[in-house]
């Protein structure tokens, strides 16, 4: 299965996210689940950079693991732009969660707390 998490801070701003696993939906090569999961936090994160104008802190590695934050110091437009993106980033993990629940696991922390 795979596992994203969103986090947010204390004021609900989307912080982090980080994905990791395999849904198991297809073999590897064929798996639309991985594959949607990976275009969008992918996509996220370029946007980020070439959209928004921030550099979020990003590494990556096996067993489809990904990880973003954004950095803390940015400006009013920065911040709506990132949370703009962010929030798009959820509602196509949150139609994906819904529609393969036994292979993506979404998970909203909100400053910490689990939603």
């Amino acid at each position: 299965m795979t596992r994203v998490t969103l986090r947010t801070d204390a004021h609900g701003d989307y912080t982090v996210c980080e994905s990791k696993g395999h849904s198991g939906y297809a073999e590897e090569g064929s798996d639309i689940v991985c594959a949607a999961v990976s275009a969008l936090c992918i996509t996220c994160l370029n946007s980020l950079e070439a959209l928004a104008g921030l550099t979020p802190a990003a590494e990556g590695g096996s067993d489809g693991y990904l990880r973003f934050a954004l950095p803390r110091e940015r400006t009013e437009a920065q911040r709506h732009d990132a949370q703009l993106l962010m929030s798009s980033l959820r509602l196509g993990l949150e139609d994906i969660a819904r529609e393969y629940p036994s292979h993506l696991k979404l998970t909203i922390l909100n400053g910490g707390k689990q939603s």
